[in-house]
């Protein structure tokens, strides 16, 4: 998280018009992933930034999302836009995750959903 807060540090002294992110939230746990979405809303404010996520979270703010599948482009818009397109690639994989994040271990290691 240390490097991902320092690069974002240097980028908001450089001021550049135009900000590349690739993966800022990669590899951090969820404190130091808040911290680092937190300082990217300050960054971001009158910019245009390009930012390579899989983390749906890291992109679901942007006004334009683009899904790319196995080198193209196959959906376009915002999150609320790509949410409503049934059998759209990025429904199912914010679905996916939704239903992913209901799961927790058991006491005796069985996973399931959390009651």
């Amino acid at each position: 998280g240390e490097r991902q807060r320092i690069s974002i540090a240097r980028a908001m002294l450089k001021d550049a018009p135009i900000v590349l992110l690739d993966e800022p939230t990669a590899s951090l746990d969820a404190l130091n992933d808040r911290a680092v979405r937190t300082a990217l809303a300050a960054l971001v404010r009158g910019k245009t930034v390009l930012v390579v996520a899989h983390r749906l979270a890291t992109i679901q703010a942007a006004d334009q999302i683009l899904v790319v599948d196995d080198g193209r482009i196959v959906q376009r818009g915002s999150h609320e836009e790509l949410i409503g397109q049934e059998g759209g690639r990025y429904r199912r994989l914010w679905l996916d995750r939704e239903r992913a994040s209901r799961w927790r271990l058991g006491p005796t290691g069985a996973a399931g959903p959390a009651p």
